[in-house]
C-alpha cells in the first residue's frame, strides 16, 4: 500500500468524490466536511476546496486510477505517487555569530524596509504551513492565531523549532520583549497549519491538506519553507501546480523555498519541489551583504523551475521554542516567511493587490541585486513604503 496524490477534475466534484469511491473501492472522507478527527488515516481524503485528493491503495487501484486519467473523459486529471517533503533550514544548522541589528531591527527586516513601512499586515490573512508554533511563547502571548495539526499523533505545539521561526519572521510583533524586531508584518492574522512532523519532514498529502485549510479560510498569502530536491531537467507536480492555479483563483498566493542543496561556487542545484512549479513564488536566499547564499538553489530549469524573488536568508533572528525563545539559523526557508510578510504588506497597501497581482506587486517592487536572475530572480522584496 502506498500514498498518491490525485487530482480531481473542478467542474463536477461531487462525481469526483463518486469516481474515487468506485475506483479506490472504498470510502471517502472530504477533509472540510469532517466532523471528527478519525483513529487513522481513511484511504481516500479529499480536499474539496483545491480538488484534489491523498489515495492509499494498492498497486491495482493505482493502475485503475491512472487509467482513468489517461482516458480524458473521467472525473480523475491526474495521479502521481506522494512525495516527502523537508523542513528547508540550512545543513549547518543555528547561527553562532551575532545577529547584525539596524536601528532596532534585525538585518533582514531593515533590508527589506519592513521597519520604514507604514504598513504593518492588518486585515491580512497569512498561513504558515510548517513543523506548527510554540503556542506558549511570550512574543505571541495575547495574539489571536488560528491552528490546525495535519500530523497524525501529533499536537501544533511546536516540537522542532522551524516552524515558530518562520511564523516569527512573517508576522512576528514590531515590538518584541527582549529582542530587535525580527518579524515584518507584526499585526497580520496568523494561520499555523503544522503539515511537517516534530522531526522536520512529512508527506505532500498533508501539505495539500494545508493548502486546502488555508484557501478555505480566505488566507491570502501560505509561506511554505519545505520541499524535497529534484534532479536536473525533473519537472514539476503536475498536481500541486493545478493546486496552486486553483489557489491563485480563490486569491491565494502560494510562496515556497527555492531549496538548500547548492554548495557554492562548485555546485548549483536547481529548485526544489513544490516551489519549481510556476505558479507557486521561488524564493531565494541572499546574506546580509546582499548576495546570494552559498547554499541558496537556482533557477537552472525553465517552465517553473526559475528563482522569482529574493528574501534574507543568512544569520535571521526570529521566535524559538522555549527555553531558548530566540534564534538565528539560515536557509531558504527563513528567506520564503520574509517574502509572505513582504507580500502582506503590500496586500495591505492595495487592496486590489491579491492572489496573481499580489506576486506580480512583489516582483515589480523588487530591488535589483548584483547577482543574476536564474539565482535571486528579480530580487530582494521590498516594502511598500506608503509615499
Amino acid at each position: 500500500m502506498q500514498r498518491y496524490l490525485v487530482l480531481l477534475r473542478p467542474e463536477d466534484p461531487d462525481r469526483g468524490v463518486r469516481v474515487l469511491a468506485e475506483l479506490a473501492q472504498a470510502t471517502v472522507v472530504i477533509r472540510s466536511r469532517d466532523t471528527g478527527t478519525p483513529r487513522q488515516p481513511p484511504c481516500v481524503l479529499v480536499f474539496d476546496h483545491i480538488g484534489a485528493a491523498r489515495v492509499h491503495c494498492t498497486a491495482q487501484t493505482r493502475q485503475r486510477l491512472a487509467d482513468a486519467a489517461a482516458s480524458g473523459n473521467s472525473a480523475i486529471l491526474a495521479i502521481e505517487p506522494e512525495r516527502t517533503v523537508y523542513a528547508i533550514a540550512e545543513a549547518g544548522g543555528p547561527a553562532t555569530g551575532p545577529e547584525p541589528v539596524v536601528s532596532g531591527a534585525s538585518w533582514g527586516v531593515h533590508a527589506v524596509g519592513a521597519d520604514a513601512s507604514p504598513y504593518t499586515g492588518k486585515g491580512i490573512r497569512i498561513a504558515v504551513l510548517d513543523t506548527g508554533l510554540d503556542l506558549s511563547h511570550p512574543d505571541f502571548a495575547g495574539r489571536p492565531v488560528v491552528s490546525r495539526s495535519f500530523v497524525e499523533g501529533e499536537f501544533v505545539q511546536d516540537g522542532n523549532g522551524h516552524g515558530t521561526h518562520c511564523a516569527g519572521i512573517a508576522a512576528g510583533p514590531a515590538s518584541p520583549a527582549s529582542q530587535p524586531r525580527y518579524g515584518v508584518a507584526g499585526e497580520a492574522m496568523l494561520f499555523v497549519g503544522k503539515v511537517l512532523g516534530d522531526e522536520g519532514r512529512g508527506g505532500d498529502g498533508d501539505i495539500l491538506e494545508g493548502i486546502d485549510w488555508a484557501v478555505e479560510h480566505g488566507c491570502h498569502i501560505v509561506s511554505m519553507s519545505l520541499g524535497s530536491p529534484v534532479e536536473p531537467g525533473q519537472g514539476y507536480s503536475t498536481v500541486f501546480e493545478e493546486v496552486a492555479r486553483r489557489a491563485l483563483a480563490a486569491g491565494t498566493l502560494i510562496v515556497a523555498a527555492a531549496g538548500n542543496e547548492s554548495r557554492r561556487p562548485d555546485a548549483v542545484a536547481p529548485v526544489g519541489h513544490p516551489a519549481n512549479c510556476p505558479s507557486i513564488l521561488a524564493v531565494a536566499a541572499v546574506d546580509s551583504a546582499l548576495r546570494v547564499a552559498p547554499f541558496s538553489c537556482a533557477g537552472l530549469e525553465g517552465e517553473g523551475g526559475e528563482v522569482n524573488v529574493a528574501g534574507p536568508g543568512v544569520d535571521i533572528l526570529s521566535a524559538w521554542p522555549a527555553p531558548a525563545l530566540h534564534r538565528s539559523i539560515s536557509g531558504t526557508s527563513m528567506a520564503t516567511p520574509f517574502v509572505a510578510g513582504v507580500a502582506a504588506l503590500h496586500a495591505q497597501a492595495d487592496a486590489s493587490a491579491r492572489a496573481a497581482l499580489l506576486g506580480e506587486r512583489l516582483v515589480q517592487s523588487c530591488q535589483a541585486l548584483q547577482d543574476p536572475v536564474r539565482d535571486v530572480g528579480a530580487g530582494l522584496v521590498r516594502a511598500p513604503s506608503g509615499a
